[in-house]
């Protein structure tokens, strides 16, 4: 820590009360009143070390000889600060530190305390040594903060605010090139208080890169705000920007914590708003840089203390941008004040369309000519975010669904939003649809055909197709829709499994098909005993489900003809092996 005594004489002032009195014997000729202070000294000291009280001196001296009265309640730092330059003025020791530099040379600008009024006077003096501090980074950052103490008191003096304003320049500059340096050079180690998570990320920076964020996070925001804009400007990765304005966040807005504690020196909620407000402003914008639980802790905190409107879409934005990164847990926004739904269903709805919106944008949609087979087989890398998307609305979906204040329209309007080329199987729909039937027993038969317009049958897996063909809150329509489409699955695996079965039993027709796979791209690899039992199994199934079909039909007398229109076989035709063609195994 920097520090410098100035002076020689012993201690020549004692106090009483508000009132300083010199203790040299002679008769006090000036008195000096800064705020509640009162200073009984002498003019000569004071004059010949000040270019200010020089002139207020001989302006105010009375013919008569007695003592003059001056008031100096504009002095930057106030009484505290005139009491060392006071001592300076009598030749007393004083102590420069990093805490009363910077009042010590606004005061000595403003006494205009220059070398014109004898050698190593204060202005010189302080400025020398806030150059040392400006060489400390805990120097740095205590001098920075003792500005806000002379701000208030210089607002009115021009020439002192423009003087702070470049002192405050100077220290920022400081801090932000040592920020950016590396740590080792500065002889400086990683937090080492902040090993643990906060609302479950982790607050970590790798090589020690979070050093400065403790400190950082004393400032006041203005002055917090000039620093990571120093930062950005000498160019600091994104990623550790973010983390030191997270770091900031969790310092200065309570509410942001999981378990906040409110004590007497918690910021209000109106404080609070500011600074949020503040906050989204000052994250990077480059996507992905965010983590996007604390985005969406933020949002749910803006929406707490009713922050602006462009705050709160902004975070919107962002999240919606880098939605395949978020939680489903975080997702769960609850609503604020009176409203139909527990939770932000019209929030989440934004930010899916904002998601959907930007990958548009950025040309990440397959080519219409791309079939369902290609685009599960080819289609994984360029679609596993929107992929990712589209399983955590389908289990958004699923967690609102028991809400009975949720309407049909907005169900709807949620489940639409995702594309259909998103959705590589229906079971995530399925599932939601099936808990919000559930929950909302009461809607009409047309609003049930509705919502289940919403999933595409043919995309549902074995074990989704099973349970909706016994699924009673399924319209009938949706469950023969469902049992055609399965039946028609196990026909064309059964015919693919004969196929293999008969080429591995000739090897000519394997030869003539290309050895390795036929022309219609079937793998010929599988053992013929493996085949058998493959084929076993898929006519159980097909039996299983014709089983259940017709106890269908016989339970809806209307329908006693559909399995003809339907055109399935009796069950000695589909499903008896005997009357089939053995394969030679």
């Amino acid at each position: 820590m920097a520090f410098m005594r100035l002076g020689s004489k012993s201690e020549a002032f004692h106090r009483e009360g508000q009132t300083w009195l010199c203790t040299t014997g002679l008769v006090s000729d000036v008195t000096i009143e800064v705020g509640d202070m009162k200073f009984h000294l002498h003019k000569f000291p004071l004059l010949s070390r000040s270019g200010l009280l020089e002139r207020l001196i001989e302006e105010s001296s009375n013919d008569d000889g007695s003592a003059c009265v001056l008031t100096l309640d504009e002095i930057p730092g106030g009484g505290k600060t005139f009491e060392l330059i006071t001592k300076f003025c009598y030749g007393v020791k004083i102590e420069l530190t990093a805490l009363n530099v910077v009042a010590l040379r606004c005061a000595a600008d403003y006494l205009e305390m220059t070398d014109s009024y004898g050698e190593g006077n204060l202005v010189g003096t302080t400025e020398t040594f806030l150059n040392e501090v400006f060489g400390n980074w805990t120097d740095s950052i205590k001098a920075l903060q003792t500005c806000e103490e002379v701000t208030d008191q210089a607002e009115d003096l021009n020439i002192i605010s423009r003087l702070l304003e470049l002192i405050e320049n100077r220290c920022i500059d400081s801090l932000a090139s040592k920020a950016c340096a590396d740590p080792s050079l500065l002889g400086k180690k990683k937090n080492e208080d902040e090993t643990h998570l906060w609302n479950g990320i982790s607050m970590l920076q790798p090589n020690g890169e979070d050093w400065w964020f403790d400190d950082a996070s004393l400032l006041i925001l203005p002055l917090f705000k000039r620093l990571i804009t120093a930062i950005k400007s000498r160019g600091m990765k994104h990623e550790c920007i973010a983390m030191a304005v997270m770091y900031y966040t969790r310092k200065h807005i309570p509410l942001m914590n999981r378990e906040a504690i409110e004590t007497t020196t918690s910021p209000s909620e109106a404080e609070q708003k500011t600074t949020l407000e503040e906050i989204v402003e000052l994250l990077p914008t480059k996507k992905g840089v965010n983590p996007t639980k604390f985005l969406l802790r933020l949002l749910q905190t803006a929406m707490v203390l009713h922050a602006s409107q462009s705050s709160k879409e902004d975070l919107e934005t962002r999240i919606g941008n880098q939605l395949d990164q978020a939680a489903l847990v975080d997702l769960l926004i609850p609503n604020v004040g009176y409203s139909e739904t527990l939770y932000d269903v019209e929030c989440v709805l934004r930010m899916i369309e904002q998601y959907v919106s930007s990958t548009e944008q950025a040309g990440v949609v397959p080519s219409p000519s791309i079939t369902e087979g290609d685009l599960v087989k080819d289609g994984d890398d360029l679609l596993t975010p929107t992929t990712l998307v589209a399983t955590l609305v389908d289990g958004y979906l699923a967690e609102v669904a028991p809400d009975v204040n949720l309407k049909l329209t907005k169900f709807e309007a949620i489940a639409a939003a995702i594309p259909d080329y998103a959705r590589p199987l229906d079971d995530g729909v399925y599932h939601a649809i099936d808990v919000y039937l559930k929950a909302h027993s009461w809607i009409t038969d047309s609003e049930r055909e509705q919502i289940c317009r919403l999933m595409n049958c043919q995309k549902l897996s074995l074990e989704a197709s099973t349970h909706a063909a016994q699924n009673e809150r399924l319209p009938l329509r949706v469950i023969v829709q469902v049992l055609f489409f399965e039946q028609l699955r196990l026909r064309t695996s059964i015919s693919g499994w004969f196929f293999v079965s008969e080429n591995l039993d000739n090897p000519e027709l394997l030869h003539q098909s290309g050895g390795n796979g036929g022309g219609n791209g079937v793998l010929l690899k599988p053992r013929g005993e493996n085949v058998r039992e493959k084929v076993c199994e898929l006519e159980k199934e097909c039996m299983n489900m014709k089983e259940e079909l017709q106890k269908l039909v016989r339970s809806k007398r209307s329908w006693k003809n559909f399995t003809r229109k339907l055109n399935f076989k009796n069950k000695s035709e589909c499903c008896n092996p005997k009357d089939q063609a053995k394969p030679a195994i």
